[in-house]
């Protein structure tokens, strides 16, 4: 099975595990009446919206690069994990309605063994599931898999401490019998929004950043300005370096000054060595070098004008 195909069917298991979580909290949580578990049967079902989004990115980012699209279809991915994002918001904010309105009409839960053994079925289900979309995740560097881990990671958190929360309220009823603890159940689904809210954030801030078109992760961008800090003698300098990522591509240009005197063909294959070694770290990179003549003046100017590992490359060059 290829990454590609691969993909596919963890976005596909994620999918599937989903639907049935969903139906099953949401029968239980109906049955007992307890808004925690009706929470995480909405959180099931963003879940789920999540995991279709992240199925149609991946199968929609594989597509090659066309007319309409030169530089490929990646930021599919980008988008979903955006979209999935603004979707836990609204899950949080109606989780949230829900239980405050609890708080004010409490009533008592009945068969809180059923939510427990749910809640128990879905932490573990989403951990194992959860671990195979990161594992093909960062295998792949998929944006859309990692951004549906991350939900069902989530869930797995929650959905423990709904448990906690259902089997304190069973532990009252029998150690304290007079003592109403029906509160602890709404308290449990807001804590559950509070930490789905935190996850939406880091979502955002993940998949957002891309389709701005910021540069590449801080660990990338300095092994790339490292990298081209050890060019070869007949390499004067660099300046004018620019990189940012769409869904697992990733787009790095430059320019790239050498002596004067060198022919064409010499030129040409100074930008084929520094392209090929990004290419060697970044898989599947599209690089663009462009070459152009370095005299002694000038590079001396721009080397002492360009602050030590400054990030975006400007005039960063390193005199031979």
């Amino acid at each position: 099975m290829d990454l590609q195909q691969r993909k596919s069917a963890v976005a596909l298991l994620s999918v599937v595990s989903n639907t049935l979580l969903v139906l099953f909290k949401l029968i239980v949580g109906l049955a007992i009446g307890s808004v925690s578990v009706i929470s995480e049967a909405i959180h099931s079902a963003v879940d789920l919206m999540a995991a279709c989004i992240a199925l149609f990115a991946v199968r929609r980012a594989a597509r090659p690069a066309d007319e309409c699209h030169p530089f490929g279809h990646g930021k599919v991915e980008n988008v979903s994990g955006t979209v999935e994002a603004l979707l836990i918001f609204v899950a949080a904010g109606w989780i949230i309605y829900e239980a405050v309105h609890k708080l004010y009409r409490r009533e008592p839960l009945e068969s809180v063994g059923w939510g427990v053994a749910v809640m128990l079925v879905s932490a573990l289900t989403n951990q194992v599931v959860s671990r195979l979309l990161f594992k093909v995740g960062r295998e792949t560097d998929s944006i859309a898999l990692q951004a549906d881990a991350w939900h069902l990671r989530t869930d797995v958190y929650t959905s423990a401490g709904v448990m906690v929360g259902l089997l304190a309220i069973a532990a009252g009823h029998r150690l304290l019998p007079g003592l109403d603890l029906t509160w602890v159940d709404p308290v449990a689904a807001i804590l559950v929004a509070l930490l789905i809210l935190r996850a939406a954030w880091q979502l955002t801030v993940r998949s957002g950043r891309d389709l701005l078109d910021a540069r590449l992760p801080g660990e990338e961008q300095a092994w790339l300005l490292a990298y081209l800090g050890r060019l070869g003698p007949e390499v004067c300098g660099y300046h004018n370096l620019r990189t940012r990522k769409a869904g697992n591509m990733r787009f790095i240009d430059l320019h790239v000054q050498v002596a004067s005197a060198l022919s064409v063909d010499q030129g040409h294959a100074i930008a084929h060595d520094v392209s090929s070694g990004i290419k060697e770290r970044f898989r599947g990179a599209y690089v663009i070098v462009h070459i152009e003549p370095c005299r002694g003046d000038e590079a001396e100017q721009a080397t002492a004008a360009a602050p030590a590992g400054h990030a975006d490359g400007g005039a960063a060059g390193r005199k031979a």
